[in-house]
């Protein structure tokens, strides 16, 4: 008798990408795991998804200096430029902000 196929871990590759830099941040002594649940528990009562955990990364990284709000802010910016820019079905990529 076969057994069901197991659901999906991740919904989309994004949110695999999004555990992927975690772990890699993490490998790259960003910050430990006990610095990664504290931050994660700072959410509340936020519903624990990958956009939950994006917020977290960059919480983490400003934190340590790596990185401002107005260098986000200017991330942000230029990705939705590259995602109105790029045609439907295609992978979003920064290359593809007009503005840059």
């Amino acid at each position: 008798m076969s057994r069901p196929p197991e659901p999906p871990v991740f919904a989309a590759p994004w949110e695999a990408q999004t555990f992927a830099l975690v772990v890699s941040l993490h490998d790259a002594g960003l910050f430990t795991w006990s610095d990664w649940a504290r931050a994660l528990g700072r959410a509340g009562d936020r519903p624990a998804d990958y956009a939950l955990w994006l917020d977290t990364i960059e919480t983490l990284l400003a934190e340590r200096g790596l990185t401002d709000a107005t260098a986000l802010a200017a991330r942000r910016a230029a990705f939705a430029r590259a995602a109105a820019a790029t045609p439907h079905g295609q992978p979003i990529r920064l290359e593809n902000d007009p503005g840059v």
